[in-house]
């Protein structure tokens, strides 16, 4: 059983880590309602790593470019103003806050934010603010548009998501889209900054799948890590044809709805808030 549900979960993971719905309260709220108890945010942030691998496969030219442009720019001054090498630095700065908040929260963040209501009330909240950012922002602003200030508020906007129900790429694309950016531009943007932080959590609470607080030993953890990956891939290609048309609309809806329904399912006892 702990490796049908494994796989459930990565397939759960994969569907919802790049739409801005928040992949974290969905593995806090579907197992709940299926009686299988909370995966541990160990269990989360580990199988994270697979959808984030699908990124990189997806994205590689690009991350490859940014990467190679950063480090050649350190030591040629001409390169230092070039897209990928002011990308670069725009990452590694956006990274910041939600490596230093995560580090100094840990505790609060795996325990006392874990809580349904706050799951619930941030699907509602940030629902709402995605849908207002999505309708009046302005669509004009590019990746070679991209500032320090920007990034900096994109970074803090990212260190949201480690409340569970505010969704990472959610709470990036909100920032973007009230800051001008086009949908697909903020959405990649969105993607790239999530790497580093995503990569570092999942390295850092590897050590702790073994242990008590987490439903789910190495094997299960790492079938649904594999089961993300493949399934996220295709994923990110939809997304982005998806947003090359169309709004944020139905996913605004989406969180709205299950944020209600989980509430008044606590409300109405049939689930418990831990």
């Amino acid at each position: 059983m702990d490796y049908l549900q494994a796989i459930a979960l990565g397939i759960l993971q994969a569907l919802t880590e790049f739409l801005p719905i928040s992949s974290s309260a969905h593995l806090r709220i579907f197992p709940e309602l299926l009686g299988w108890g909370d995966p541990g945010a160990a269990f989360t942030a580990v199988i994270q790593i697979g959808t984030e691998l699908a990124v990189v496969v997806y994205m590689w030219r690009n991350i490859r470019d940014i990467i190679v442009t950063w480090f050649r720019s350190l030591f040629n001054a001409e390169l230092r103003s070039h897209t990928d090498a002011r990308m670069g630095w725009f990452i590694i700065v956006g990274s910041i806050p939600i490596v230093v908040i995560g580090f100094v929260m840990k505790d609060i963040i795996e325990h006392d934010l874990r809580s349904l209501y706050v799951v619930g009330t941030m699907l509602v909240v940030m629902g709402i603010v995605l849908g207002v950012a999505d309708r009046l922002g302005a669509n004009r602003k590019q990746f070679d548009d991209l500032s320090w200030r920007d990034a900096i508020l994109m970074g803090c906007a990212q260190a949201c998501a480690l409340i569970p129900g505010v969704s990472r790429s959610g709470a990036t694309i909100s920032m973007g889209r009230a800051l001008g950016y086009e949908r697909a531009t903020v959405t990649k943007y969105a993607f790239l900054l999530a790497l580093p932080a995503v990569f570092g959590a999942g390295l850092f609470e590897m050590g702790e799948i073994a242990h008590g607080a987490n439903l789910y030993g190495w094997g299960p953890t790492i079938v649904a890590t594999i089961v993300s990956f493949v399934l996220g891939y295709a994923v990110i290609a939809w997304l982005l044809k998806y947003l090359s048309h169309n709004t944020y609309t139905p996913f605004v809806i989406y969180r709205v709805v299950l944020g209600l329904v989980v509430l008044g399912l606590l409300g109405a006892g049939v689930l418990t808030e831990w």
